[in-house]
């Protein structure tokens, strides 16, 4: 475990580290320093007291417990009676990490009557699937996943667990981290093996997009990281099958849901899902007001396909949040892109830039959009737009 802890004979009141304690986390007790529950044991006051006077236990990972972890594991989410569209994208990345690693592949699944979900699993190339099949564990109970996970990465330590950077994965992964005192780095776009160390390169954009920051995980197991959806290309099934091993992990017990799920309202929308979409027409500042994205409405139609948005379209109120394309947003792998009046700010361009064809519209010739896009047109959006649906017979 790890702790924190004021060594008073030491602690000479100084205050320098509640000057720089960002969680409200020390305060003063008898003209000595007293940390409370807001702690989060970042270690900030450590570097800066001068007395060394705060001292921090953490564990790590070393020599042996190191060496009993080996594999790569990922999470196989699932919902109404399918897996996940991000599922083969994992399982894609981590058949890419196999290639250099050399270690073989397990998924974890559960839920009940999930045998054809695992005989799936194994057709996309995975070697082990952990199974718990059991009536309790709802599709929603993330409690009793987070637990049921935990309980098993403990038992078959993969040296690597991978998961979806879906509303699902996004709660559930952090909740696992924090039972096995592991680091988590969310919404990765790379994910390659450190031909030295061997470690898991987690790479995701950082300061709004501006950077890209490579983490490893040296200290503690699993190495855990959640996936952007549309990021990984899918891994395809396997030709002629693949020769896999279910284990049903029946010997686990299943707690008790301290969550209730009442009911479930699946989203109603008259559009095209944006992160499943062929085509994606999306609109920026470019169009100058709310009231013209009808322009990238009519065009959409015309390609049966979705509206998508820049942030700033977003962030001025022209359009809702969940049409947004950005790091900050959705990412999109459509056959098609169209920009309409973006300028390509690096945020956007991280989440629609697998995109296998970009076509941008932009009066400025200079917009960083063009130097993403396969084709760009230089013009009036609001005269090429609509001669664009017309040529489509819209």
């Amino acid at each position: 475990m790890e702790s924190i802890k004021i060594l008073l004979d030491k602690c000479v009141g100084c205050g320098l580290c509640l000057k720089v304690c960002a969680y409200d986390a020390l305060e003063w007790v008898d003209k000595k320093v007293r940390i409370n529950e807001k702690c989060t044991i970042c270690g900030a006051c450590v570097d800066v007291c001068k007395f060394d006077a705060i001292e921090i236990t953490r564990r790590s990972f070393k020599g042996q417990e190191v060496a009993a972890y080996s594999g790569i594991c990922v999470f196989a989410e699932h919902r109404g009676g399918e897996l996940s569209s991000v599922v083969p994208e994992i399982i894609g990345a981590a058949r890419q990490l196999k290639e250099s690693l050399g270690k073989p592949i397990s998924a974890i699944l559960l839920g009940h009557e999930i045998k054809d979900l695992a005989e799936e699993l194994i057709a996309y190339g995975v070697d082990e699937v952990w199974m718990r099949d059991d009536a309790k564990i709802g599709e929603f109970a993330e409690d009793v996943q987070a637990d049921l996970t935990a309980k098993i990465l403990q038992e078959k330590k993969p040296e690597i667990f991978l998961g979806g950077g879906t509303i699902m994965g996004r709660s559930l992964l952090p909740r696992v981290a924090a039972r096995l005192l592991s680091g988590l780095t969310a919404d990765c776009t790379e994910l390659t093996i450190d031909d030295e160390s061997k470690l898991l390169r987690q790479t995701r954009p950082a300061f709004g997009g501006n950077i890209m920051a490579t983490i490893l995980c040296e200290n503690h197991r699993p190495q855990m990281a959640t996936v952007r959806h549309k990021v990984m290309k899918a891994a395809d099934k396997v030709d002629g099958g693949y020769e896999g091993k279910i284990v049903s992990l029946d010997h686990l017990p299943v707690p008790e849901p301290r969550i209730e799920v009442l009911e479930f309202v699946p989203e109603e929308s008259g559009t095209v899902n944006l992160a499943e979409a062929d085509f994606i027409v999306s609109g920026g500042r470019g169009l100058k007001d709310p009231k013209n994205f009808v322009l990238v409405e009519s065009l959409a139609k015309a390609l049966n396909g979705a509206v998508g948005a820049s942030r700033a379209a977003v962030d001025a109120g022209w359009i809702p949040y969940s049409h947004q394309v950005g790091q900050t947003g959705k990412t999109v792998n459509p056959k098609i892109y169209v920009a309409c009046g973006i300028s390509g700010a690096i945020q956007h361009l991280a989440g629609m830039k697998s995109s296998d064809l970009i076509i941008a519209i932009n009066s400025d010739p200079a917009a960083p959009i063009f130097g993403a896009a396969h084709y760009g047109i230089v013009g009036d959006l609001f005269e090429v737009v609509p001669e664009i649906v017309k040529q489509l017979g819209g």
